[in-house]
């Protein structure tokens, strides 16, 4: 008897975890990021594995890319819309058990200016005058001038909060206040998070997330189907998706993201400063076409802009396909048939896909577009970084509102506009809404008229995950995967 009791308790053990309710998840992701350190560099992967998992700002944004608190409480601002007192959350832990307070604060902004910051939204903190801390949960920032949009760009990953005993590390070892600790990170496989048990805020019901990254669509298509994967944002093989929302075990989700795809110019080369040649190329693509052929999804747009903000204008057809036109104006710029260009590729299937697509609509004009696939790194450092060695790339910028690159000193297509700098320097002092959507609109039709890039579409945030997940997000408006409400369905 006593044996036969044993086992039934063996065979009650065993059983167990069966019904254990399950608290991991694991993403698929394309690309891989270069580093994990959100103030480390411009590349969206970053943000997609580790924003508001490991790292948190004193704003969080939310799905309509409004400010909330997260590590402020709270806050104010004096009446000239200069200073703004904000009221910290107390207790606050780092993973290594360091204190968030306003010192960290302090370290985090003066960081990001400092010259030898590797931040890549350096404008974001450029208004800061000064920080000060009359007290360890009260930061005090004043600013050189009103910036109507200040709690925004302080919610996102490039503002995100720093502790200095470990900023250092952070591009291999990240270090934050989220809701999730990094745990390991296998190069050219995967990123593993586990649950901050010392979270300050709600705990999350999973208690680990992996990031495993698959470059191929069609390894990601089959990972997803064999369950090796539980959910894939930006899902990259398209033509998968019927096979997949026939399928009960999925969620077929498409939604709306602030990517805006496009084909970016170097306005420094010849003949690409000449703007009739870049009307030329944008007057050359169908852009229905395009977004058919890629089949994931997309909406038109003819400046930096997508639909469904506030301030955006719909300019999608200053340029509308014209293959005569296009022909017109390469000829009046002097541009003869038989024109070559290069167009350097990043992996993600827009690109390197739709590359194909408009190298043939080009052919029809008579430019020979010659193609070169580039890894990611290679993309980063030598169109993104160096900034000289292209004539045209196809990149997806996904960073919501982002219309301040144009008004840069330096950013890659090489757009000088003393124009568009005036619009935008009252645009970003405005602090009235009504006023910045208005200036925002004009800041669009600048770029419209000057064409640094051709404006191809709004990408759709096609995405698929377990018919049991609950809590993923459906939109994109910025670049991150917040796993914290992430749950399996009962």
């Amino acid at each position: 008897m006593k044996r036969l009791f044993a086992a039934a308790g063996l065979v009650t053990l065993l059983a167990a975890p069966a019904f254990a309710a399950k608290d991991s998840v694991t993403l698929g992701m394309q690309l891989e990021p270069p580093n994990l350190d959100p103030t480390g560099g411009a590349a969206a992967a970053i943000r997609e594995v580790d924003y508001l998992n490991v790292f948190e700002g004193l704003t969080r944004i939310d799905e309509s890319l409004n400010p909330h608190p997260l590590l402020a409480d709270s806050w104010t601002l004096s009446p000239d819309g200069l200073v703004y007192t904000f009221k910290l959350h107390p207790g606050v832990k780092f993973h290594d058990g360091a204190a968030f307070d306003c010192s960290v604060v302090k370290f985090s902004y003066e960081r990001a200016v400092a010259p030898d910051s590797t931040n890549a939204q350096k404008g974001y903190f450029e208004p800061i005058a000064k920080t000060e801390c009359p007290d360890p949960n009260t930061a005090v920032i004043t600013l050189k001038r009103p910036t109507g949009r200040f709690l925004y760009l302080m919610g996102l990953s490039d503002s995100v909060m720093i502790s200095p005993a470990s900023a250092a590390g952070n591009k291999t070892n990240p270090v934050g206040t989220g809701p999730f600790r990094f745990v390991k990170w296998v190069k050219g496989d995967r990123v593993e998070l586990t649950r901050n048990d010392s979270y300050w805020g709600k705990a999350p019901a999973l208690k680990t997330v992996t990031f495993r990254f698959v470059a191929d669509p069609t390894a990601a298509a089959a990972a997803v189907m064999a369950g090796d994967l539980d959910a894939f944002p930006n899902y990259p093989a398209p033509e998968t998706l019927d096979q997949l929302r026939a399928d009960k075990r999925f969620t077929v989700a498409v939604g709306t993201s602030s990517g805006k795809v496009i084909m970016s110019l170097n306005n420094a080369r010849k003949p690409f400063d000449d703007v009739r040649v870049r009307r030329a190329l944008a007057y050359a693509i169908d852009r229905k076409a395009l977004i058919d052929a890629l089949g994931s999804g997309g909406t038109p747009i003819g400046s930096h802009y997508v639909p469904g903000d506030a301030a955006y204008v719909d300019l999608s057809n200053t340029y509308p396909y014209d293959p005569a036109k296009a022909k017109a104006l390469l000829a009046e710029a002097g541009v003869k048939p038989g024109f070559t260009m290069t167009l350097r590729l990043p992996p993600p299937a827009y690109a390197r896909r739709g590359g194909e697509v408009i190298a043939a609509m080009l052919e029809q004009v008579g430019i020979t577009v010659k193609m070169e696939n580039i890894e990611w790194a290679q993309w980063l450092d030598q169109v993104f970084g160096k900034a000289t060695n292209f004539d045209a790339t196809i990149i997806n910028h996904v960073e919501a509102r982002d219309l301040d690159l144009y008004a840069r000193d330096f950013y890659y297509f090489n757009y000088k506009s003393d124009a568009y700098k005036a619009i935008y320097a009252k645009y970003i002092a405005a602090a009235d809404p009504q006023e910045q959507i208005a200036l925002a609109q004009q800041l669009q039709r600048q770029l419209a008229a000057d064409e640094p890039a051709v404006y191809l579409y709004a990408a759709a945030r096609t995405s698929v995950w377990s018919a049991k997940l609950r809590g993923m997000w459906v939109n994109g408006p910025i670049p991150a995967n917040d796993m914290a409400a992430v749950s399996w369905a009962d």
